[in-house]
């Protein structure tokens, strides 16, 4: 088992206290207003661009790309790739052990992530300090605890590695019901209008489909994005046809600070 490292700091420790965080955040007025429930729906995403600080900022942004989720219908897997913040472990790493959260359990696809490891390594040590993964994983189960997860984390987020990366995950999903979710926030830690008008040359390239100008726009204008490889290699890996920003914030949004991280809500569908 993987156990929870930011439990009662990036989000509640306690099961009740954690659903209702989870709830508040879908009717913040900063989030998407209503509680959905989950449906069959079309399951026409196939990945998303979804944020993983503390719950208090960033949950009401995250809760528009679960809400979109959760109508269009949860899929058999999420893999969830996120930026090894700590820079330990393998440069491209899976998890194989299940992740615990005040929720319960999830289990690691370990079919997929068997496919997977002739080209990535199996190292929990990538895993075992990294939030950007645990923290989507509450807003899964407070919908569903039959869902499997595949996590990977990302050391290494150069472009090339992005590609290649990608290009060997798109060949283990194309006949399987899942969803690729990059987690990442985007400028971290300064003006507001700094931050919006980088941010929003970023989510740009995204809502066009294109991993290189992330990657070209990211070092260009030196946007301090902590997951631009996990964006890059799940553009990659579901070759989406149309991309949507569902929402995007700032932590100025929620309290008055001088410099701010910037969030963003973004779905790719087939």
């Amino acid at each position: 088992m993987r156990h929870p490292t930011v439990a009662g700091k990036f989000y509640p420790g306690r099961e009740k206290d954690l659903r209702e965080e989870i709830r508040n955040c879908f009717l913040s007025p900063f989030g998407p207003g209503s509680v959905p429930e989950l449906s069959t729906g079309e399951r026409r995403i196939v990945g998303a661009v979804v944020p993983h600080a503390g719950y208090t900022f960033s949950g009401p942004i995250a809760a528009h790309v679960y809400a979109a989720l959760v109508q269009d219908g949860f899929p058999e897997t999420f893999v969830i790739i996120g930026p090894n913040h700590n820079a330990i472990g393998s440069a491209v790493a899976l998890a194989a052990e299940d992740f615990v959260t005040p929720l319960g359990t999830c289990e690691i696809d370990k079919e997929m992530a068997s496919d997977l490891e002739r080209w990535f390594v199996i190292d929990p040590i990538a895993h075992q300090y990294e939030h950007s993964i645990e923290v989507q994983l509450p807003f899964i189960q407070y919908f569903s605890g039959e869902v499997k997860i595949l996590p990977i984390s990302m050391a290494l987020q150069d472009y090339e590695t992005a590609k290649e990366a990608g290009s060997q995950l798109r060949d283990a999903i194309w006949d399987r019901d899942v969803v690729v979710i990059a987690s990442t926030d985007f400028s971290h830690y300064v003006a507001e209008a700094v931050a919006k008008k980088r941010d929003a040359e970023v989510i740009d390239q995204i809502l066009r489909l294109n991993p290189k100008g992330v990657y070209d726009t990211v070092l260009r204008r030196e946007v301090s994005m902590c997951g631009y490889g996990p964006v890059m290699m799940m553009l990659e890996a579901v070759r989406g046809r149309e991309a949507q920003l569902l929402k995007y914030g700032t932590s100025g949004d929620v309290y008055p600070m001088k410099d701010v991280v910037g969030y963003g809500a973004i779905v790719v569908r087939k």
